[in-house]
């Protein structure tokens, strides 16, 4: 298993972040506290709200009776996009203006564009304004900066996102750098990941995927502090960031290509946060009677027997450890549309420092 666990996971190319939206909260005013919780300022506690009915819904094994609480990632990121439209409304009505969000493709992957529809579409329900810039695949390096440079200074612009893959010939690593800390609402800029990684330090903008992660959590009433976590996967922009972030509060254990006994490691944990983009890696045997599993994967696979002929399916075994688990996020519909709703709200909290909105 360990080899070609190994293999597996070497033959992987660079990991495209898929994301969607979602959420569920009672009432606006918890919501409202819900979003500044995983804002800049990371508390010394964690507080679980309580999982609103809406948050999951409730599936049994006819195998042996366990019943399993299936998180409704498009509920949760549906409550928190709500907020933060209220939100958006109140700014423009108190000091007529609203957060803009600017977004640099590269080239014409059809991923990256069905991607940028889906946060396009997410930004217009909440009243956030966005503009693409759009550069050729052949284009340089210096003419991506000389993009990112010009929307660094652009006071409309609250949020930058450079949708990634880069084209091979452009340096991904120093286009990210060159983003301004302020509007990188993504959260890649080294520092705020540093900060994320430095006990007291604050960064401005946590990751989206991570962050949606610990909102998925909490919001599905999931004690976290002094839990054993387990995160699969280190990539940059989810295993490490998800890693270092429940490190806060949690007992963090990072499993990747050369660990040895990964199952035995897994077995583990209270809670299992899986990104390796290896469909059903993670089997009912990897996990414990009980865990809470959020499966950050989003792979394509073939699927003659449905119209389209092939589905996403997630890193984890769905069929096996819906009979092992006491909670678990389905793919899609998990994490992929609080990941966007977190997009937005990064995007909100960078306009509200910015105007200065309170």
């Amino acid at each position: 298993m360990r080899g070609l666990w190994a293999a597996s996971w070497r033959s992987l190319g660079r990991k495209t972040l898929h994301s969607s939206t979602s959420s569920s909260s009672p009432s606006s005013s918890s919501l409202s506290s819900n979003l500044k919780l995983l804002g800049p300022n990371l508390p010394d506690v964690w507080m679980v709200p309580g999982p609103s009915s809406s948050a999951f819904h409730s599936q049994s094994s006819a195998a042996n009776g366990q019943t399993a609480n299936v998180i409704n990632g498009k509920s949760i990121a549906r409550a928190i996009r709500a907020g933060i439209a209220n939100e958006i409304c109140r700014m423009k009505e108190t000091i007529v203006k609203s957060p803009g969000l600017a977004i640099v493709l590269v080239g014409g992957r059809r991923n990256s564009r069905t991607f940028i529809h889906v946060k396009l579409k997410a930004c217009e329900e909440v009243g956030i304004t966005t503009h693409v810039e759009e550069l050729p695949e052949e284009c340089t390096e210096d003419e991506v900066l000389r993009v990112v440079s010009g929307l660094n200074n652009n006071p409309s612009v609250n949020g930058i996102i450079v949708q990634l893959p880069l084209p091979q010939l452009v340096d991904e690593e120093r286009i990210i750098n060159f983003v301004s800390p302020e509007k990188d609402v993504d959260g890649f800029h080294p520092l705020n990941m540093g900060n994320l990684a430095m006990k007291g330090r604050e960064p401005l903008f946590i990751p989206c995927a991570p962050k949606s992660c610990i909102e998925l959590l909490l919001r599905s009433g999931v004690e976290i502090m002094g839990k054993r976590a387990v995160v699969v996967g280190r990539s940059k922009i989810v295993g490490l960031p998800t890693s270092l972030l429940l490190h806060h509060h949690a007992t963090v254990s990072t499993v990747h290509s050369f660990t040895k006994n990964p199952e035995q490691i897994t077995r583990e944990a209270d809670i299992v946060i899986a990104d390796v983009g290896i469909p059903n890696l993670i089997r009912g045997s990897w996990l414990k009677p009980g865990a809470v599993v959020v499966d950050m994967g989003t792979n394509q696979v073939q699927d003659p027997g449905i119209d389209q002929g092939s589905r996403i399916i997630g890193d984890v075994c769905y069929e096996e450890a819906i009979k092992v688990v006491s909670a678990i996020t389905p793919v899609p519909g998990g994490v992929g549309p609080v990941t966007i709703a977190m997009l937005l709200s990064n995007t909100l909290d960078s306009a509200k420092r910015a105007f200065p909105f309170r």
